[in-house]
This record gives structure tokens, sequence and C-alpha cells, in this order.
């Protein structure tokens, strides 16, 4: 996705600049604030404030559109999936430490159905969060995944790791349901 563009009046084209201080920052950044000091009073809340804005002013973030729906009961599943899939790759990578065998990796690619940026960064956080596998590289003009995935001797695991990475992603659209354009494929 390229950034949105604004005509001038000379009719040159130039990046559109978003409103850099997000309500919704500056209230995260404030609990963070506050959090780290341990305690709460007027003093820390007003300074708490200002090193979000501050913070906030210093590096803008585009802002985020959900372009979803939550569903309760598909999160949960997609929750307890991800903890029993954190466990049985756990002891997976240490049957492969312990084992001492050649190991063979391979980068996996892996085209999303969904153009959302919100669907690429969950899809991705959470199939880096199982051990085994990292994201090296997010493509978000094809919203392509690459990732780098442990032990994978031949093109049949290869085919295996991506069926189950699609499921995560069927779990996460299943619960983050998609408004209607941002699913292509």
């Amino acid at each position: 996705m390229s950034p949105r563009t604004r005509t001038r009046r000379d009719g040159s084209t130039r990046p559109a600049r978003h409103r850099a201080v997000q309500p919704a920052a500056v209230a995260w950044l404030t609990v963070a604030w506050l959090l780290l000091w341990g305690s709460v009073s007027v003093k820390l809340v007003l300074s708490g404030v200002i090193v979000a804005v501050l913070a906030c002013l210093a590096f803008p973030l585009p802002p985020v559109r959900l372009h979803a729906r939550v569903r309760p009961w598909p999160l949960l599943r997609l929750v307890v999936v991800f903890l029993a899939s954190v466990v049985r790759a756990s002891l997976e990578v240490s049957w492969v430490v312990v084992r001492r065998a050649p190991l063979r990796n391979a980068v996996v690619a892996l085209p999303l159905r969904t153009t959302s940026d919100f669907a690429l960064t969950g899809i991705a956080s959470i199939l880096s969060l199982v051990p085994g596998s990292v994201v090296v590289e997010a493509r978000r003009s094809t919203h392509t995944l690459y990732l780098h995935v442990l032990d994978t001797p031949d093109a049949e695991a290869v085919e295996r790791y991506r069926a189950q990475a699609r499921l995560v992603e069927e779990r996460f659209l299943a619960a983050f349901v998609p408004d209607e354009e941002v699913v292509t494929r």
C-alpha cells in the first residue's frame, strides 16, 4: 500500500500528513508511564500526559484502522490453539536440539488472503511467537509473509508448515471478521 497523497494548489502532490497526537496513544502511553512509576498522583498523571504528547510528536504513527469486528468465541479458540501450539512447538524444538541431527531450514512465503495491515501484523506476531519460526520479512505491498522455519527436511515439510500457517490465518480472520473490501483471495 502506498501512502495517501494530497494535491497542493499548484497541482503538485505530497504525502498526506496524519494527526501526530492521537488520544488513544496518549492514554496508553500515560498508563505505561504510571505503571513504570508504580503509583498514581496528579503530578505523575500530568507528567505522563506531557511525556506521551512529546513522544507522539517525536515519533508520529499513522492511525491503525481495525477494519474488523471482534468475535469472542473464535478469539478464545485462537488464543487456546495458540497456547497449545507454543507448548507443542517448544517440545519439538527441544527435541531438535537434543537429537543433534543436521538441520535443513527453509524460508517459506505465505501470501495472505487479506489486505488489512492489522491482520498482517497480528498473523505475523502469532507465527513469530510460536517457537521454530520467525517472520524475516513482511511485504506490505503484496501482503506476503516470509518465515524462516526450523527443521524442514523436504518440500512436504514446507507444505505442512504452510498449511499450519494458513490455519492460523483462518482462525485470526474468524476471530477478527474483516470488512469485505480487505479480503482478496
